[in-house]
């Protein structure tokens, strides 16, 4: 069962959540390669089950590109702010939502799917994702993708922090019980996984397309100070990213991973 306490938070920041991301540079990077990372893996004109969509940014993005979205969020808040989205860009026919949690998902009417999809670490509110591969198993067609957007156990940027004294963050990926969050007034657990352990819950039906490191070589988005005063910094570090990001260890040691699977 999903923690209380992160539905309760991102209900509470739906009506900052975009206006968050419009201001921080590193966010929007991340939004990119994401949607980069989608673009060249999702069939066209796909159908989606999005888990934990948030305020509908990338459910906007798939509509405007053909593709249709049933969008689910345990957070009230974040619903009722997509659903103002789809009426002003007039994305009915595109975009479906409802309400749910990813551990206790149906068999929606409108599967299957050929992609289910989860970003910016919405999963890593749980800490065991065994509910959430049965419920993606009754609702993806043979042969269709997942793609995660993952927060791993190893983040080289926060390890740094340790040589500032902050051992609290630098080391708190590696907490067996998980670390403590705290946003807008609520305090919620948050768990890291390893791609090896995201594909053993999977198990052998699913099969491992391609492993994205996301943030490896760019500062995580906490950060956000850092592309405006080291600009150039800032671009270098991208582009090194961009030359190692499928390779071992850059695909899986970074602030998130992207990972697609295929069922078989």
């Amino acid at each position: 069962m999903i923690q209380e306490s992160p539905a309760i938070a991102f209900s509470k920041q739906s009506s900052t959540f975009d206006k968050i991301e419009e201001e921080n540079l590193i966010l929007q990077y991340m939004r990119k390669r994401i949607h980069q990372h989608c673009l060249r893996f999702f069939p066209a004109n796909a159908s989606i089950l999005e888990l934990n969509c948030g305020t509908g940014i990338d459910a906007v993005f798939f509509a405007r590109h053909g593709m249709k979205v049933l969008a689910t969020d345990v957070a009230s808040g974040m619903i009722k702010t997509l659903n103002s989205k789809i009426e002003q860009f007039d994305l009915k026919g595109s975009i479906s939502t409802q309400q749910c949690s990813y551990t206790e998902l149906p068999k929606f009417a409108e599967g299957p799917f050929d992609v289910v999809f989860s970003d910016f670490g919405g999963l890593n509110c749980i800490s065991d994702l065994t509910p959430v591969v049965e419920g993606v198993k009754k609702n993806l067609k043979s042969e269709g993708i997942v793609t995660l957007v993952v927060m791993p156990k190893i983040c080289p940027w926060e390890i740094l922090l340790a040589l500032k004294g902050n051992f609290k963050v630098a080391f708190r990926r590696f907490k067996k019980d998980g670390a403590e969050s705290h946003l807008e007034g609520e305090y919620f657990k948050t768990f890291y996984f390893s791609q090896s352990y995201i594909r053993e819950v999977f198990g052998e039906e699913f099969s491992l397309v391609k492993l994205e490191g996301l943030c490896s070589f760019v500062p995580p988005p906490y950060f956000e100070f850092f592309p405006k005063r080291l600009k150039k910094t800032f671009n270098i570090l991208a582009r090194l990213e961009n030359l190692v990001r499928f390779t071992f260890p850059f695909n899986r040691t970074a602030d998130h991973f992207m990972i697609t699977l295929r069922r078989k």
